[in-house]
């Protein structure tokens, strides 16, 4: 599902523990870290999307978390064309997202990346709060500094710049 302006509807997670550190994700096969996001299906709310896909990615439900804010607004970053497949050229442009801070109130043991048949990550840590953008993806970066900024006020760990 592509707006008319040729972003698909996602949803990012920003999962913090009781320390206000931030689950790191480290993409299957790859040596990038991200955190947890993926699209909002058609009829889906952006809630239900992040819930769907928190489960999917780091096997936690919602009984594991608690909503502490999401962004006012969509964020949004551009793909570059030799990532977009051939069928979407054209058309699609990247990806709009709302971003959601939630707290673990859950275990760590709750945590499964195993918890669909198609894993996303293959390691997984703590990390600061402000991670290392440098680990990022570089069209994303922009987008986690944005979303982490919005979101630093929810726990009072100060806006980075």
């Amino acid at each position: 599902m592509i707006d008319r302006d040729g972003y698909r509807p996602n949803v990012g997670i920003i999962l913090c523990n009781a320390k206000n550190e931030v689950f790191w994700g480290k993409r299957i096969k790859e040596h990038s870290w991200q955190f947890p996001q993926g699209g909002i299906k058609l009829g889906e709310s952006p809630e239900q999307a992040m819930f769907r896909e928190l489960e999917e990615e780091v096997g936690l439900r919602a009984q594991h978390v608690k909503i502490l804010g999401r962004t006012r607004d969509w964020l949004r970053y551009d793909v570059p064309q030799n990532w977009v497949r051939r069928e979407w050229r054209g058309s699609y442009k990247g990806q709009k997202q709302i971003w959601f801070l939630l707290r673990l109130t859950g275990r760590d043991c709750d945590v499964s990346l195993r918890a669909s048949s198609h894993p996303e990550f293959d390691a997984w840590r703590w990390h600061h709060y402000w991670v290392p953008l440098e680990s990022v993806i570089e069209f994303k970066r922009e987008v986690y500094r944005l979303a982490l900024n919005e979101l630093a006020g929810y726990l009072g760990v100060g806006r980075e710049g």
